[in-house]
């Protein structure tokens, strides 16, 4: 889990792969998930057979400015994918109104095989027209070092008592590289995901956190596993909710997963890393867990330390989430302030192929879902990307065990049921599935994804 710094008291401050590029990334990634039986490594993976992170296949393709003056517009509800070229600043504009809030996260993804030290990731900040700081985040890859997605987030929030970045115009969002001595200046991809958030009026006064919340840790949940791929990206992110759900992972590979949580409601998740069968020393950091809200700024995270016999990490207990956490002083309550599809990204540290073979890695996540989902704050219109912060529960439209709503991501909840679907029947039939999948028509495509959701196993 890379480290963080940032948000003030404000918030405490392309290229696209070809249709081949991504048939070999999504091929590799069925090999790994199908080879050999959770909790052993089954067999070497080879470090060209690391799954790549998954942009989103819909991110429209901008280069980035290095000054205000020539800085592309990004607009809510659209995914960009851009480059942050050598030590530079990148520049993107926004326009935004005096009422509604705006996020943006960036995903930073350095090239496989960088040398890094612990210090390198990225800081994202929000100035408006005069160049004063709305909000700022910084994260790194941390103390394992390895070339690995990271993420951050910028913020232009409407906040009652505070006095800048409140008025209608033009803003900025600024990424930079933090490096501490060993950056290369290569080149990082960066996947960027803006949302607007409109004004509300159920509790738009209240700006006092409630102190009292059950933070408590409940206990163990306990259930059969379920086989659910993890996704490559947060655009592809498995919908899953409360159970026990398995998978594969190969050293130097994130998995990502969505779950609903509603006004109210607490989430809990603990990651399970299976034996590799030898004692072949000790690697630290080797497990991460790190939980993000709706517009992907981290919530909590956790950290553990890999000899080779099972290991677990789970997030520390977390308050319900509730509009008015915002106002919180820090987080993880700050970040808890949206209902909708929270994310799970499980990473496996490149050096435990060093140590005890490249794998794959049976694991197994198990989220849970406290309390009772309740009213919203009330919004006075509608969020972009439409529903980010609904999650259809009570409307009886929220995600099964198994996950098959969809909340911010179209694409997301559908891309996850093709992959349990693909995963229960043989590699070689999963090759041609996955590459039919990209190479015949919008209408094969579309009878995948309904056969697909048709196979999809429930909890």
């Amino acid at each position: 889990m890379g480290r963080r710094t940032g948000w003030t008291s404000a918030l405490r401050e392309t290229v696209v792969r070809s249709a081949v590029g991504r048939v070999v990334a999504v091929a590799a990634a069925f090999c790994v998930a199908s080879a050999g039986l959770p909790g052993t490594v089954a067999r070497a993976a080879g470090a060209a057979d690391v799954p790549a992170y998954a942009f989103d296949r819909d991110a429209r393709g901008i280069t980035a400015a290095d000054g205000t003056a020539d800085a592309v517009r990004l607009e809510p509800g659209t995914t960009y994918r851009s480059a942050l070229v050598g030590r530079g600043k990148a520049y993107y504009r926004m326009e935004l109104d005096d009422a509604s809030n705006a996020y943006v996260s960036v995903t930073a993804v350095p090239r496989a095989g960088a040398a890094l030290a612990g210090g390198d990731g990225v800081k994202v900040s929000v100035r408006n027209a005069d160049g004063s700081s709305c909000s700022f985040d910084t994260v790194t890859v941390g103390a394992s070092r390895d070339p690995h997605p990271v993420t951050a987030w910028g913020a232009r929030e409407i906040l009652a008592g505070k006095g800048l970045c409140q008025e209608a115009g033009t803003y900025f969002l600024v990424v930079e590289r933090t490096e501490t001595g060993t950056g290369t200046g290569q080149p990082w991809e960066l996947e960027l995901a803006p949302v607007s958030e409109p004004p509300s009026a159920g509790d738009a006064g209240a700006t006092s956190v409630p102190e009292v919340w059950d933070s408590a840790t409940p206990a163990p949940l306990v259930a059969d596993p379920v086989d659910r791929p993890g996704g490559g990206g947060f655009s592809g992110a498995t919908a899953v909710g409360q159970g026990v759900w398995r998978d594969e992972i190969v050293p130097g590979q994130t998995l990502y997963y969505k779950v609903p949580v509603d006004w109210g409601q607490q989430l809990y998740a603990t990651v399970d890393l299976g034996s590799a069968g030898t004692d072949s020393g000790f690697v630290v950091p080797a497990l991460d867990l790190t939980a993000y809200n709706p517009v992907r700024a981290e919530v909590a995270g956790a950290s553990i330390g890999y000899g080779g016999t099972r290991k677990s990490a789970s997030l520390p207990p977390l308050p319900p989430v509730r509009h008015v956490n915002r106002y919180a002083p820090t987080d993880p309550a700050q970040s808890l302030r949206f209902a909708g599809f929270h994310y799970l990204a499980v990473y496996l540290s490149a050096h435990v192929a060093e140590r005890f073979g490249e794998g794959p890695y049976g694991v197994e996540l198990r989220v849970r879902i406290g309390g009772t989902a309740q009213a919203g704050p009330g919004y006075e219109g509608r969020s972009v990307p439409d529903g980010v912060f609904e999650t259809g529960a009570r409307s009886g439209q929220g995600a099964s065990a198994g996950g098959t709503a969809d909340g911010r991501d179209g694409a997301g909840a559908g891309g996850a049921m093709a992959a349990v679907a693909v995963g229960g029947i043989g590699t070689g039939s999963a090759l041609l599935v996955v590459l039919g999948v990209w190479t015949v028509t919008a209408r094969r495509r579309a009878s995948a994804q309904i056969r697909a959701s048709a196979q999809n196993p429930t909890a």
